[in-house]
């Protein structure tokens, strides 16, 4: 989880929440990293919630396959989706589809390889550009 830590700082709060506002979409994949043990964990539990095949395609080289907010909220669980937008006062559903919209090109751009390996300044560097982009 360090590398996404790193990235949070680097963009500066660029994508929001910083000083009072909306969360971000870092802010609210470290909190789902920190209750499911990591971003493995996170992924781990999105497969057993019946996105394997979704998650192997954010792993892989070929196109990312699409998944929306409810898919979201019934692999992770309405308590652990209620709990992080409690934690940043924000609706459950923006949890649900902040993270649908931006977590499979994230983990995309953090497992080049196809697996979430490699040097943590490559992968740091792969993620901050990607969530710039989102900005645009």
């Amino acid at each position: 989880m360090g590398f996404l830590d790193e990235m949070g700082k680097q963009l500066g709060g660029a994508l929001g929440g910083a000083g009072g506002g909306q969360p971000n979409v870092l802010q609210i994949v470290q909190a789902l990293m920190q209750q499911n043990g990591g971003l493995d964990g996170l992924l781990a539990k999105l497969q057993q919630g019946g996105l394997g095949d979704a998650v192997k395609s954010w792993l892989g080289n070929g196109q990312n396959v699409q998944v929306t907010a409810e898919q979201i909220t019934k692999a992770l669980g309405n308590p652990q989706i209620a709990a992080v937008a409690k934690q940043f006062g924000v609706d459950p559903q923006q949890v649900s589809n902040l993270v649908a919209q931006n977590l499979p090109g994230l983990v995309d751009k953090l497992s080049p390889n196809g697996a979430l390996s490699g040097n943590p300044q490559d992968l740091l560097a792969q993620g901050a550009s990607l969530l710039k982009g989102f900005l645009k």
